[in-house]
């Protein structure tokens, strides 16, 4: 057991501090405290001594210099069955500290409220704390750290009943600590680096900070655990991570990646759009002039894959929207915001999740897990120029053909590889998601839109290698094809194209999604 005979106090974050503090002055522990945790603690009636006055060093350089001092280095650090350190403490008059009680300037809230200005910025970068969390952490063999609030209660628990603190606690609480080290580093690193306006978008190295938000109800299945983080680095302000739950039950690791899928594709239609999202493919996408009618055109893209889907808005959800819903088993409905109706209506479906979601840009970075460490690439995000599409075949589009196929090529972006999209008056009436071959993509997505596909358009997110998928699509009933081009036998496909009388544009972007 580690006894608890001086504690040294240094934080930014007062709360629980006030009891705390008296935990110790009732059980008879000498308490040292930096100048303004100092101050709090004797006005609230108890003894302290400022660090000041054990190292006999004024604070200096406007308190930029407090703690860094060998009174107090060597007081956590001296191992305490080392004849060498115990000399070394004696010699110099340093009374070992067995506690320390650290939280950091809060550099997180200056860059959670945009603050560029680089002076003010640098200020809120603590070095003594960081220091201090590190010497305890390394030393927790001999000495507790407490570096969060949160843990207050449960470190007077411990001392109540044992009279003395575990070393297997102190180890836990050492590597909280490391970690909150690690991860305040990593978001100085990142928010300099923005305001450094560094050129180079993959550096050297990538310190990640990942804060968890929630335990999830279970991973992919039920069998496994899952939580979710909030990227404090790469992507702070993803509308993942400023998503709010309105109700339902807890979220699960699949109802999550799903709602990204279903919200990262809605987002991207200025007009009232809808989107049915199933094992993290659209099953259903509308558009329309009002979000009732872009709602119904969505549920019956797929009918009877909606089930158990992900139904995702981009605009405030209304009485008349949500009733599209009202009698389908769904397991998240998400929106920017709900009115009141729509509220009652979706919280009277027994679990279903409703989630608030705000509308912003897409992220910059893509960051996929694997075995051994992680792939970091750009977002899929293309500014995107209807005028630079090109018909490569002697029939042209009509308009609306071409307003179809702009639609679908959004749609084709947010499905698995390989992806065929057919889609007729803004509605998605057939997907081909996930195949081996694109011909199986297309077959599937014919199969899926019936009679629905005569006269529809087809969107494929890559070019085709054979001519047999415009054979096909023309015997389906499409009229028109968007692909990005690029394979050595484009010509084919057009040479097909014009003898089956199909009109075909090239994008000259390719849009794989594994």
């Amino acid at each position: 057991m580690i006894p608890i005979r001086t504690a040294l106090l240094s934080v930014s974050d007062k709360t629980g501090l006030e009891k705390l503090a008296r935990f110790f002055s009732q059980r008879g522990i000498t308490m040292y405290a930096t100048g303004g945790t100092s101050r709090f603690i004797r006005e609230k009636g108890m003894e302290v001594q400022e660090v000041s006055e054990v190292t006999g060093s004024p604070e200096i350089l406007g308190g930029r210099v407090k703690t860094l001092h060998p009174v107090i280095a060597g007081g956590i650090l001296g191992r305490r069955d080392l004849d060498s350190d115990r000399h070394d403490l004696e010699k110099h008059n340093i009374r070992p500290i067995d506690l320390v009680v650290c939280n950091l300037y809060p550099f997180e809230k200056m860059v959670d409220q945009g603050e560029t200005t680089l002076s003010k910025v640098v200020e809120e970068i603590d070095i003594g704390g960081i220091t201090l969390l590190r010497a305890a952490a390394k030393n927790s063999r001999y000495v507790v750290v407490l570096s969060s609030p949160e843990n207050y209660d449960e470190f007077m628990r411990e001392l109540e009943v044992n009279d003395g603190f575990s070393e297997d606690m102190s180890l836990r609480w050492a590597v909280e600590a490391f970690r909150r080290t690690a991860a305040y580093d990593a978001q100085i690193a990142s928010y300099l680096s923005e305001l450094a306006k560094e050129e180079e978008p993959f550096p050297s190295t990538l310190p990640l900070c990942l804060n968890r938000m929630n335990i999830l109800r279970y991973g992919e299945n039920p069998h496994q655990k899952g939580a979710f983080y909030r990227d404090l680095t790469l992507d702070r302000r993803g509308f993942m991570a400023s998503m709010e739950q309105l109700g339902g039950k807890e979220l699960s690791f699949n109802n999550l990646y799903d709602t990204q899928a279903a919200f990262g594709l809605v987002r991207e239609f200025e007009k009232p759009a809808v989107v049915v999202v199933k094992h993290n493919n659209p099953c259903g996408t509308a558009s329309d002039d009002s979000l009732s009618k872009a709602a119904l055109k969505a549920r019956e893209g797929d009918p009877v894959s909606a089930f158990g889907g992900i139904v995702a808005f981009n605009q405030t959800v209304d009485k008349e929207s949500a009733q599209v819903f009202k009698d389908l088993f769904i397991e998240v409905v998400c929106a920017p915001d709900f009115t009141r109706e729509a509220m009652d209506i979706f919280s009277a479906k027994k679990g279903l999740r409703i989630l608030r979601i705000p509308i912003v840009p897409p992220s910059r970075y893509d960051l996929k897990k694997v075995d051994g460490g992680f792939l970091l690439q750009d977002n899929d995000v293309v500014d995107f120029d209807p005028d630079a599409l090109k018909t490569v075949t002697s029939k042209s589009p009509s308009d609306g053909e071409m307003k179809d196929m702009l639609f679908a090529w959004v749609v084709a972006r947010y499905v698995k590889s390989n992806t065929i999209i057919l889609a007729k008056k803004k509605q998605v009436v057939g997907v081909g998601a996930g195949q081996m071959s694109r011909i199986d993509a297309l077959r599937i997505a014919l199969a899926k839109a019936d009679d629905r596909a005569h006269g529809a358009v087809l969107a494929s997110d890559a070019f085709f290698p054979f001519p047999d998928v415009v054979e096909e699509a023309a015997a389906g009933g499409i009229t028109s094809i968007i692909q990005p081009g690029g394979s050595i036998k484009d010509q084919d496909s057009i040479d097909m194209c014009n003898r089956l009388g199909l009109s075909m544009v090239f994008s000259g972007v390719r849009h794989f999604r594994h």
